[in-house]
């Protein structure tokens, strides 16, 4: 239950217009719901302003099934990561208003209310090999309702690429930017633009990068003082974490404007 609808029903049994009984039934799974092989945190949505994610890996399809088909019932919205082609060809069985990305392993089906606007995040890959990981971090962020720029196949061996791009750069919330190798390219996008860069090495390169460890370790190392870090290939954490910026910065332009 999202925290407008929590409120709203809250009123709704303040006012008389709804029996406590009532309201409590429509509580049903909250704050947690326990199932066969799984315990919903029906809380979360007030607490964090989005639901549970499903991580598929290791879950079989029915499980995902499962536990999706709870989170809708609930009202949303979906998002479930790292799923095999099984589950994703399921789940768009299941829920064929949703959206499911191939590459990205990933579906996402919005929620019957809305979410909180976000200003734009922009995602950038160094190069074609890093997309899946770049694409699993915008669909995350479009999950979390921030519109999502994406800027493909600029990494370091050919800078000018990147530079066509230095208005992005400027006017994102945030920008997230995936990156194998050698990992140089959150240093170089840092030092370019004053919004928060959050760097996520990927598992692509030969054997001296180690998969992904060379990359995470160079952009650990990042002289560029706005750069942060999250684990190999978790474009996840990256497109989570930029949406919640975006949706901050979207507050603090309401704010000024209000003001």
């Amino acid at each position: 239950m999202s925290p407008d609808a929590l409120r709203r029903l809250l009123e709704s049994v303040a006012s008389g217009e709804i029996e406590p009984g009532a309201a409590l039934t429509r509580l049903g799974g909250f704050p947690s719901l326990p199932l066969a092989e799984a315990t919903l945190d029906g809380q979360r949505p007030v607490r964090c302003g989005f639901p549970e994610v499903i991580y598929g890996q290791e879950k079989t399809v029915d499980q995902i099934l499962a536990i999706a088909g709870e989170l809708v019932e609930a009202g949303g919205p979906l998002l479930a990561t790292r799923l095999s082609p099984e589950a994703l060809a399921a789940l768009r069985r299941r829920f064929p208003a949703g959206w499911g990305n191939d590459a990205a392993r990933l579906f996402r089906l919005p929620g019957t209310e809305p979410l909180p606007p976000a200003l734009a995040v922009a995602v950038i890959s160094a190069g074609t090999s890093d997309q899946p990981v770049a694409e699993e971090a915008a669909e995350t962020a479009v999950a979390l309702g921030a519109p999502v720029q994406r800027v493909r196949d600029v990494g370091v061996a050919g800078l000018h690429r990147l530079l066509a791009h230095e208005r992005v750069l400027r006017e994102a919330a945030a920008l997230v930017v995936v990156a194998g190798m050698e990992g140089a390219l959150p240093s170089v996008v840092g030092g370019l633009t004053d919004r928060p860069v959050i760097a996520v090495p990927t598992s692509v390169g030969y054997g001296a990068s180690f998969g992904g460890l060379t990359a995470l370790l160079a952009m650990l190392n990042s002289c560029a003082s706005g750069v942060t870090v999250v684990n190999i290939d978790n474009g996840f954490s990256a497109g989570y974490s930029a949406a919640l910026i975006a949706r901050l910065a979207a507050r603090g332009a309401r704010a000024e404007t209000t003001a």
